[in-house]
């Protein structure tokens, strides 16, 4: 009997039409096709940055998560499997793109399947995606799919991208449908190092009299905190 996935689609283009959001949207409907084929349903939502750009930023300086922002972060956390999709500025994805990410809780997108894709007006900066996008997604514990994306003005014509891109929406149904995120999050979740305050309560206990923690608070190792 067929499943039901939840693919989510983030997108940091900043016009409309985006040609960032044109190569995640043409992700999504061939990872849709795919898993149809294998008598699987996807859904399929989008997380626009651009609408969220305010919020994105008053997080940053104030730590205040906005209803928008929070309906979002909520969309990701019930993702099955993700698209993330960034324009290239200054050789570099976009500081809109990395800001949503850095903001999310560190456990919020552990074993969750991943195609990286970016847009640039040309092809120089094709090892974006690999040298600093894979960086940031690997921190937040993710499964980032072997075939990364990117397409600049000349690419649009190029059947080559449509190969990269079929190859990528397979990956990322067989990674999807293979339940490999439930497996971990059910027999592996406890093996993890939880940052403290953000695994909504589950982290271990946190140790007052460890030098660790005595030098943090601004003591000296072996000195006795003050109860």
């Amino acid at each position: 009997m067929g499943q039901n996935f939840q693919l989510v689609v983030v997108s940091a283009g900043t016009s409309d039409p985006s040609s960032t959001r044109l190569l995640a949207d043409r992700v999504a409907g061939r990872v849709t096709t795919l898993a149809g084929k294998k008598a699987q349903t996807v859904g399929t939502s989008v997380v626009e940055l651009r609408e969220l750009a305010s919020e994105i930023a008053n997080a940053l300086v104030s730590n205040h998560i906005g209803p928008k922002l929070q309906k979002a972060i909520a969309t990701l956390q019930r993702a099955d499997a993700i698209v993330a999709s960034t324009p290239v500025y200054k050789a570099g994805a976009s500081g809109l793109f990395t800001s949503f990410f850095q903001i999310l809780d560190n456990d919020l997108l552990i074993a969750k399947p991943v195609v990286l894709a970016a847009t640039a007006g040309t092809a120089r900066h094709a090892l974006v995606v690999d040298d600093q996008m894979r960086g940031l997604f690997a921190y937040l514990r993710t499964v980032v799919v072997p075939t990364s994306l990117f397409a600049s003005t000349e690419d649009w014509q190029d059947n080559g991208l449509n190969k990269r891109i079929d190859r990528a929406a397979l990956e990322l149904v067989a990674l999807m449908t293979s339940g490999f995120e439930k497996s971990v999050r059910d027999e592996s979740w406890g093996s993890y190092q939880h940052e403290y305050g953000s695994a909504g309560g589950t982290e271990l206990s946190i140790d007052l009299d460890s030098d660790l923690m005595k030098l943090a608070a601004g003591g000296s190792a072996g000195q006795k905190s003050a109860g």
